[in-house]
């Protein structure tokens, strides 16, 4: 009885879900428009678009294990970052549309591949249909943990309706200005909803579990550390530290490098030094966070 009840309760969100797609209020943006009809901020209509799927070693090592993560890259984005290392997929959505039951049975081709989890990659805009896919794929016999990779952007209202599909959630938290945010992501209020949304995802999740080396369910936060102290990581790290966990498993990322229209910004212009990257690192560590790799 429990089963069933579970199960129902997860076809009564999705169904949310899909009401929130027309007019589309599945994010921030709330564009309003009808998805089914028309494009929306994020540049694509209602229907999964993939750009690329396939087992993935550059992500975390909780998540690579031997056998790679399963990533699913969907074209598309909600945010307009102006130094977008996959800007051909994000600003220009690139890809190829698929169906519900396409992309529940890619999950399963990635699960029999070999895939530790199922990582659903810029995936905010396509919530209705991918979590019907995920709900599709799990009765098909989808066991690997669903990770929801995002740029954190993220509708508290949306994430709630998740509840139970998603295993781990890995957001951004790209930056703690407003100013800032809206000058390079066109989203003055990233960082209230970004707060936000890392609250209701570690209140699902709680902190990151990590089993014989792999990860299976949990919060991980990926911060991108931009020159010039930019991105804003002493207040995102306080945060943390003082709302979510002192526990919790982030990623100091010193990836960054101009990419897209960085080159028309001179203070992105570059990359960050080693010097800022290691007090962003130091001051993670000092706030007792399991940092990742």
């Amino acid at each position: 009885m429990k089963d069933n009840h579970e199960s129902l309760e997860a076809a009564g969100r999705i169904r949310r879900l899909w009401k929130l797609s027309a007019p589309c209020r599945l994010c921030p943006r709330t564009c309003g428009v009808d998805r089914s009809e028309s494009t929306g901020f994020c540049g694509v209509y209602g229907r999964p678009v993939i750009s690329s799927a396939g087992p993935h070693f550059g992500e975390e090592s909780c998540l690579v294990g031997k056998g790679g993560s399963g990533t699913v890259f969907f074209a598309g984005c909600n945010l307009k970052c102006v130094f977008c290392q996959n800007h051909e997929i994000s600003h220009y959505a690139a890809g190829q549309e698929v169906s519900v039951g396409q992309l529940a049975a890619l999950m399963l081709e990635l699960q029999n591949a070999g895939c530790h989890n199922i990582n659903l990659v810029t995936p905010t805009h396509f919530a209705a249909p991918t979590a019907e896919a995920v709900r599709v794929a799990k009765n098909g016999g989808l066991d690997v943990p669903v990770v929801y990779n995002t740029g954190g952007y993220d509708s508290p209202e949306t994430l709630k309706l998740l509840e139970g599909l998603v295993d781990i959630y890995m957001p951004d938290m790209k930056f703690s200005g407003p100013e800032t945010a809206e000058r390079f992501l066109d989203a003055k209020d990233y960082p209230r909803i970004n707060f936000e949304a890392v609250k209701e995802m570690h209140r699902q999740v709680g902190d990151l579990r990590i089993i014989n080396g792999l990860a299976v369910r949990g919060l991980l936060v990926r911060h991108l550390v931009l020159p010039g102290g930019l991105s804003g990581w002493r207040e995102i790290f306080d945060f943390l530290g003082g709302e979510i966990s002192r526990d919790t498993a982030v990623n100091v990322m010193d990836q960054y490098r101009p990419c897209f229209l960085a080159s028309e910004y001179p203070d992105i212009d570059h990359r960050p030094d080693f010097e800022e990257v290691e007090a962003a690192v130091r001051y993670a560590r000092e706030k007792g966070f399991r940092l990742m790799d």
